[in-house]
């Protein structure tokens, strides 16, 4: 009698395969606390949507801006202490006493200042405010202090320390940034009841519109889009020549503009795709590598890209449609020359892609999941067409909610109470991070060192714009290693954006450079958390992982440096100058790819060692400067970059196709 062959594994993502929004440092709260944040966030979402579409809940009464933003903020805020422990040792699985009375207490400032919200309006409390209110405030920002620890971590808490007392002590810096000094309470009046900080621009994006799409995001989670993103990745690309490195991309994109999240990003799909990566040959470290990328560009990736996106928005006074469209082509870039990196590495080695009969039926994955279509559309048109930004997640939420219940993926009373948790943690986390930065904004706005430090930054780099930006890049580097992408973009937009725009820079491509610098720490050592989360589910060593990972997103870190110059890349401009920056980027990002990992699409295979040097350095040079737009960077036309880049990519191709005998190459996705 014969055994019976075992069926084969099924690359198949069930709802339940996803896990749920969290991380490693939130509680494992206990029923009574989970019905608490459940009321919190239902409260919040009642509060945003009654602002954002004139329901007046409150009948006879009117809610003045200041009122509806200390009442969401006061909320969601106060959740940080009940989400998140003090420490990494502290019992996870209860709300301590001093964790309780903080919740409370935060509550407590949040009534306060609904209560005298006129006042502080009429009577401009953040200049004269009674010594109650100074009181008040002065516990509040030791309370944003330490939720801004809890969330962000020490990073963050020692920048918006330093930052948040700069007032008072701001008489005894250099003569170029010193001015009058404040007293410690009058500081604390202005971070609490001033426009500028506390309740500042990342605070009123944050309520005003990253609410509406955070919870857009974790209701396609819960409702089967996830999985449907990454099956339909798996169904489409799992059969090609290293598969699931492919999979990897296409999936993380699409979940990575939902989520906003790299690390988060890479624990969900990651697990999925890093070890079907190992099965069929790739390295360990190459695997962790290629899904770091691939999540950490989810957060340039429209439709979504994170809370970072609207914060811009906000900054720059322009629709978040315009932050997006311009996002366009510096995201598919860096995937396209992700992707093409993982096609020369898997032909250069003869990496074949999953058997068809493990993976499910692409007609079939695409049944499951159709309905979802009418939802972006909805979402697009209201965004496009209609321009309603901050009621288009809502509208497109609601939808998704209703078309659900007759989906297999139908909501369950329990699946949708963790929806609403998984929103509460996820809007608690990013309550407790932009509360924290908009005391910087505020302490620089107080003193009136922004314009100060424009100036002298512009000084300091000789008003060389590369320079500025060099030094802009330099200090993404440094604060992403600690700080969120979305903390370490509003830093930046105070202190260094005024000084590009300054030198002559437009406005956009300024922001959007510090918007990707900032996330290029989530890939490069020696602080590399995306890779380093994705060496824990390789089993790879993180630093290894960390310089892998660099080495895939290589393209990346010469993009924004190519828009600033050349804001075409960003949709801007003349289309025929549009055209051409993006079909010679293309070519570029080949080439580049191809010198990079030593295979060449119709040339093949490079040749190895420091024979073959000389030719991957001549191919991957000239793909760079095919890349490269013409303008002020270089002071060169597009034709002449042209001619350059073809003077070194030419001579690099016939070397390496005289050095391969001038064998056939094989074909791209065999």
């Amino acid at each position: 009698m014969t055994d019976t062959p075992a069926a084969p594994h099924k690359y198949v993502v069930k709802d339940e395969d996803i896990p749920d929004y969290e991380l490693t440092r939130t509680r494992n709260l206990p029923r009574a606390w989970l019905w608490i944040v459940a009321i919190g966030t239902l409260v919040s979402i009642g509060l945003v949507m009654n602002q954002v579409f004139a329901w007046r809940f409150f009948v006879g009464y009117t809610v003045i801006e200041a009122q509806f933003l200390y009442a969401v903020v006061a909320i969601m805020f106060a959740m940080v202490f009940v989400v998140f422990p003090a420490h990494k040792r502290q019992n996870r699985d209860v709300v301590p006493w001093y964790d309780a009375l903080m919740f409370a207490t935060a509550l407590a400032i949040g009534a306060y200042a609904c209560f005298f919200s006129n006042d502080i309006v009429d009577q401009a409390w953040e200049y004269a405010a009674p010594l109650h209110g100074k009181l008040v405030a002065l516990v509040m920002w030791g309370l944003v202090l330490e939720a801004g620890r809890r969330t962000g971590g020490w990073p963050i808490f020692f920048v918006v320390l330093v930052f948040s007392t700069y007032p008072i002590y701001v008489h005894l810096m250099p003569e170029v940034i010193s001015g009058v000094p404040q007293t410690p309470l009058n500081t604390a009046a202005f971070h609490m009841y001033s426009i500028e900080s506390l309740l500042g621009i990342p605070m009123r994006a944050f309520a005003g519109l990253v609410f509406g799409f955070i919870i857009f995001g974790i209701a396609l989670q819960y409702t089967g889009a996830g999985s449907f993103f990454i099956n339909l990745a798996f169904s489409t690309l799992g059969h090609v020549r290293g598969g699931p490195a492919k999979v990897a991309v296409f999936s993380s994109g699409l979940f990575g503009s939902l989520s906003g999240g790299p690390v988060t990003n890479v624990l969900t799909t990651g697990t999925l795709t890093i070890p079907a990566m190992k099965r069929l040959g790739f390295s360990a470290k190459y695997a962790g590598g290629v899904e770091a990328c691939a999540s950490t560009g989810g957060v340039l990736m429209p439709p979504i890209m994170g809370a970072t996106a609207f914060v811009m928005a906000n900054f720059l006074q322009i629709s978040y449609v315009e932050v997006a469209i311009a996002a366009i082509v510096p995201s598919l870039l860096y995937y396209f020359g992700l992707f093409m990196q993982i096609d020369a590495y898997s032909a250069r080695r003869g990496m074949k892609g999953l058997p068809k009969e493990e993976l499910e039926n692409l007609w079939q994955v695409i049944k499951t999941g159709w309905v979802y279509l009418f939802v972006f559309a909805l979402l697009i048109f209201m965004l496009i067409h209609l321009q309603q930004e901050a009621r288009a997640p809502f509208y497109a939420v609601a939808l998704l909610l209703v078309i659900n219940q007759f989906t297999a993926h139908k909501l369950t009373r329990e699946k949708l109470l963790r929806f609403v948790f998984a929103t509460g943690f996820l809007l608690a986390e990013l309550a407790g991070i932009l509360a924290a930065i908009g005391l910087v904004v505020g302490a620089l706005v107080s003193t009136g060192m922004v314009g100060t430090i424009t100036n002298d930054l512009v000084f300091l780099a000789g008003n060389n714009t590369l320079v500025l930006l060099l030094m802009g890049a330099f200090t993404c580097f440094i604060l992403g290693m600690g700080m969120t992408v979305t903390a370490a973009y509003i830093f930046l937009a105070i202190i260094l954006a005024p000084a590009l725009i300054k030198a002559g820079l437009e406005p956009l491509p300024v922001h959007m450079f510090l918007l990707y610098w900032g996330m290029l720490s989530f890939i490069t050592p020696p602080v590399a958390l995306a890779a380093f989360a994705a060496a824990s589910v390789a089993k790879a060593d993180p630093m290894a992982t960390g310089f892998e990972a660099m080495r895939l997103g290589t393209i990346i870190y010469f993009i924004p440096f190519f828009f600033v110059y050349n804001p075409a890349l960003l949709l801007q401009g003349p289309l025929d100058e549009i055209l051409i920056v993006c079909v010679s980027a293309v070519v570029g990002v080949v080439l580049l790819s191809g010198a990079l990992q030593g295979y060449l699409i119709g040339l093949g295979r490079l040749p190895d060692g420091p024979a073959g040097l000389p030719s991957r350095l001549l191919i991957g040079v000239g793909g760079l400067t095919f890349a490269v737009p013409g303008g002020d960077m270089t002071g060169l036309t597009h034709t002449h970059l042209t001619a350059i880049a073809l003077a070194l990519t030419v001579p690099g191709i016939a070397l390496g196709w005289f050095m391969r005998g001038g064998r056939r190459a094989t074909t791209a996705l065999e």
